[in-house]
C-alpha cells in the first residue's frame, strides 16, 4: 500500500486564490519589495517565482536587484527606504547574501510590520510567546499541508529534523502550540532512526539529501520533506528518500510540488495580512499588531 500523496502544488493554488480574491475585494494592491543582492542561480530563480505569483495575486510587485558587492551599509540604507515608503507592504532579502553582509543585520533592519519572511526578532518573539503575527512561510506552508491533509496535531509525537531558525525551530513553535508534543533533532542527536520511528508527524529540514530513509518511518506517520537538492544530473530530491518512504508511510510530501509552491503562497498570504494590519483590518486567521 502506497502513501497518500500531499498535494502541496493543488494547495499552494487554492490558496493563491484565495488571496488573489481577498485582494481583488480590498479595494488596495499590496506592494512586495523583494531585494536580490549578487546573482546566486538558485536565487535568481526563486525570486522570478515569487515575482509571477505575486504579480498573479494582483500583488505590486517589486524585484530590487543589487550587485555581489553592495555594502553592507548600502542593502541597510535600502531596507531604510523601503520602511519609509507608504507603497510598501511587505520587504524580504532572498537569503544567503554576499560574505560582507550580516543576515542578522539585514533581518533586524526590517520593519516587523513588514517582514513578510517573519523572521525579525519581533516576529520570531510573538511566535515563541504563542501571539504570532507574520508567521515564517515555509513553516507556516507546513502547518497548512498538515491540516488540509486532516493531520491530527494536537497531542501526535512530532519530531523536527532541523533547528535552523528559518524552518526548525519556528515550525517546533507552531507544533508546539498546536499541542503536538515536539522533538526537534539535529546534527548532534543519537539514533535519528530510532527518532524517526517513534514519530507520528515527521518533518525533514535538515538540508541532507536522502538523509530519512525508508526503513526510519512507521506505518502511521506523516512525512513532510522540507529540503530539496539539485543533483548533477538535474533531477530534484528531498531530505527524504521518497522511493523507500512511499510504500511505508501514511502520507508524504513529494519533492516538488509539496512545500515548495506553500512557501511562496504564504509569503504572498503574509503580504495581504501586513497590508491589512497597515491599514487596521483584521486579517483571517491572524491577530492583529498590540
Amino acid at each position: 500500500m502506497s502513501a497518500r500523496i500531499i498535494d502541496g502544488r493543488a494547495l499552494a493554488a487554492a490558496l493563491n486564490a484565495e488571496t488573489a480574491r481577498r485582494i481583488a475585494a480590498s479595494g488596495f494592491r499590496p506592494g512586495l519589495a523583494v531585494i536580490l543582492v549578487g546573482d546566486d542561480p538558485a536565487s535568481t530563480v526563486y525570486v522570478r517565482g515569487k515575482d509571477r505569483a505575486a504579480r498573479a495575486a494582483g500583488i505590486a510587485a517589486e524585484s530590487i536587484l543589487l550587485p555581489a558587492d553592495t555594502s553592507e551599509a548600502a542593502l541597510l540604507a535600502r531596507i531604510a527606504a523601503l520602511n519609509a515608503d507608504p507603497m510598501i507592504d511587505g520587504i524580504l532579502v532572498q537569503l544567503p547574501l554576499p560574505p560582507q553582509i550580516r543576515p542578522r543585520a539585514a533581518i533586524e533592519a526590517i520593519d516587523p510590520a513588514k517582514d513578510v519572511d517573519g523572521l525579525s526578532p519581533v516576529n520570531v518573539g510573538r511566535l515563541f510567546a504563542g501571539r504570532p503575527f507574520l508567521i515564517p512561510c515555509t513553516p507556516l506552508g507546513v502547518m497548512k499541508l498538515l491540516a488540509a491533509a486532516d493531520v491530527s496535531i494536537s497531542g501526535a509525537r512530532a519530531l523536527v529534523i532541523g533547528r535552523s531558525s528559518l524552518v526548525g525551530r519556528p515550525l517546533a513553535a507552531l507544533l508546539l502550540t498546536a499541542d503536538a508534543t515536539v522533538t526537534i533533532a539535529h546534527s548532534r542527536t543519537r539514533d535519528l532512526a530510532a527518532e524517526c520511528r517513534r514519530a507520528e508527524i515527521l518533518v525533514a529540514a535538515a538540508g541532507q539529501p536522502e538523509l530519512v530513509r525508508g526503513d526510519w518511518i512507521g506505518s502511521e506517520s506523516v512525512v513532510i520533506d522540507v529540503g530539496i537538492h539539485r543533483l548533477p544530473g538535474g533531477g530534484l530530491r528531498g531530505d527524504v528518500a521518497f522511493a523507500e518512504a512511499l510504500p511505508v508511510a501514511a502520507a508524504i510530501t513529494p519533492v516538488p510540488g509539496g512545500v515548495g509552491p506553500m512557501t511562496i503562497a504564504c509569503l504572498l498570504e503574509n503580504t495581504l495580512t501586513a497590508a491589512l494590519a497597515r491599514r487596521d483590518q483584521p486579517a483571517r486567521g491572524q491577530p492583529g499588531r498590540g
